[in-house]
């Protein structure tokens, strides 16, 4: 795989420039070497600091983000598609500017549980704003990856094969799949199948628990997840996720329905997700070289 990383969520809320640079610090004293943070306002935050701080602790940077109902592409009102295509495009600008490697999260819709069934004009307009904003990573260098999520978040992709029909009606070849093991979860009949079914469009992945809470504390099959991993040959980077209410801002915790917390204490969380990922990919890796004996 490529690189392990963790979501900045589990240090901070990331209000400030010090908090970001904090997160930073103690992801890379865990081992991490990708850290992931929220939409990054260039209006807001230093993005050359914090990409020369990157630079120096060896960290990628990932950016993931939600769009919200006034900049929904999925929209059938015009206005708030343009929105929503000024919106990601300022977002891969921000990518490149913090020296990112990645856009990704919701994309193609507002993050959030939608009142209505999607539409059909919808999903034609997401399918094209996110054929133009492939075009304007690809030339920033930023991969771009759409995150299939829980159908409390999203109206429009909730599994693999949603997910898999859209990306091909972009078009494009640098739109790839962001897949979650906690979304799969809930949507996916059977997680494992469906990694295998994306494949090489796998472009980022997510390792979260059932619960949000510690890996190995709720009902997600890790060794199938990473038995399935290693046989598509999964070379990208992989990122723990785990939110609670103690560090992230409300907002977040209700988007994200934080309602009770898993955890309060985030460097025996980190050091334990590192050591967890690490130990299910060994051990899948020993399964795979002891199943392939003659």
């Amino acid at each position: 795989m490529g690189r392990l990383g963790i979501h900045s969520f589990v240090w901070t809320g990331g209000q400030t420039q010090a908090m970001l640079e904090e997160a930073m610090e103690k992801s890379a004293a865990c081992g991490y070497r990708m850290i992931e943070f929220a939409y990054l306002r260039p209006e807001k935050f230093d993005l050359d600091a914090l990409s020369k701080r990157a630079a120096a602790l060896d960290l990628d940077i990932a950016v993931t983000m939600g769009l919200p109902f006034s900049h929904d592409v999925s929209s059938e009102e015009p206005e708030a598609v343009k929105a929503g295509e000024r919106m990601l495009a300022d977002a891969v600008a921000a990518v490149r500017d913090v020296g990112g490697s990645k856009l990704g999260g919701i994309l193609y819709s507002a993050h959030a549980k939608y009142a209505r069934m999607p539409t059909q004009k919808g999903w034609d307009n997401s399918v094209a704003a996110i054929a133009k904003t492939a075009d304007i990573a690809r030339a920033a260098g930023v991969d771009l990856v759409l995150e299939v999520v829980n159908r409390f978040e999203t109206n429009l992709l909730n599994t693999t094969a949603q997910g898999l029909a859209f990306i091909a009606q972009t078009g494009s070849d640098h739109v790839r799949l962001h897949l979650d093991t906690f979304h799969m979860n809930i949507e996916e009949a059977n997680p494992a199948a469906a990694i295998r079914l994306a494949g090489d469009n796998i472009g980022y992945f997510h390792i979260g628990e059932s619960n949000r809470g510690y890996l190995g504390d709720g009902v997600v099959n890790f060794d199938l997840i990473f038995d399935a991993l290693l046989d598509i040959d999964y070379q990208r980077d992989i990122t723990f996720e785990s939110f609670s209410s103690a560090v992230v801002d409300e907002g977040l915790s209700l988007a994200c329905a934080i309602w009770r917390d898993t955890w309060t204490e985030n460097m025996p969380l980190a050091e334990h997700a590192k050591a967890y990922i690490d130990l299910k990919m060994a051990e899948a890796r020993r399964r795979r070289a002891t199943n392939s004996r003659p």
